[in-house]
């Protein structure tokens, strides 16, 4: 059964294993449990984009065992124990950089690298058991955002494999603008935008999508794009309009998630 792609909020660190007695991230983290509810049935395996890993074209981890990356710092040393022993899925890394290639697209395999928080954090938080196979794609360092969604095109038939590919990132990522009231209303209006693009049909979205930075409050959001990008590929995924699946004001600011069948 054909799986959705998702762009999915991955938090701030290792924020869903911590004390949050104001309670910051606790409609986000119900959100992302409730994920497997949004999917026609259990995935065979994730393929997922994170805004965590930059790479001179496309890169995916080919390792049968990935390492957790905790690539996070300043945060309790208990969040420095966490696990997620998710099996790799080499097959499925090999297929992916094929695709990539055929399509004109670099890409190749990193059989040595582990996973990064913007991936372990949110996914075990939505699949738990870790027993879903979880190939992590790295955003090309070259940012550009019509690459991105060419490298979900190229992916999109692994959708009909069973396979969930998700992005990964925040849809609002000014470190300097959280948490601060002056940052409400341009979050909300670059949020406003957002939800139209990404909403809209797929020759319209692309379009859009690839001018983000035209669209109000743009680069405030975003002063610099690696956790937008994720988006882009999983909306390149698809051929239908996308669903805003999360929307929710986090440190002040206006965080969207979505769904495109």
């Amino acid at each position: 059964m054909r799986q959705p792609s998702l762009y999915i909020p991955h938090g701030g660190g290792p924020c869903f294993f911590m004390d949050d007695p104001r309670g910051t991230w606790t409609g986000m983290e119900a959100f992302l449990r409730d994920l497997p509810k949004l999917l026609p049935e259990r995935p065979k395996a994730i393929l997922i984009c994170s805004g965590h890993w930059e790479t001179e074209g496309f890169a995916f981890t080919g390792g049968a065992q990935p390492e957790l990356i905790f690539d996070y710092y300043g945060f309790p040393p208990h969040t420095y124990e966490l696990t997620y022993p998710a099996p790799g899925d080499p097959v499925l890394a090999a297929k992916a950089t094929g695709l990539l290639n055929a399509a004109g697209a670099p890409a190749s395999l990193d059989v040595t690298r582990g996973i990064d928080h913007g991936v372990f954090v949110p996914l075990k938080v939505a699949f738990p058991d870790a027993d879903i196979p979880v190939v992590e794609m790295s955003t090309d360092l070259r940012l550009d955002p019509a690459e991105h969604l060419a490298a979900g095109r190229a992916l999109a038939p692994l959708r009909d494999d069973g396979v969930l590919i998700v992005g990964a990132g925040m849809s609002f990522h000014n470190m300097r603008g959280y948490g601060r009231t002056s940052s409400t209303e341009p979050s909300r209006q670059f949020d406003a935008w957002l939800g139209e693009a990404a909403t809209a049909e797929p020759a319209a979205r692309a379009g859009a999508l690839a001018r983000w930075a035209d669209a109000p409050s743009g680069r405030f959001s975003h002063p610099r794009e690696e956790h937008l990008l994720p988006l882009m590929v999983a909306a390149g995924a698809s051929e239908a309009p996308g669903e805003r699946i999360f929307n929710e004001l986090v440190m002040e600011t206006a965080i969207s998630g979505f769904r495109f069948a």
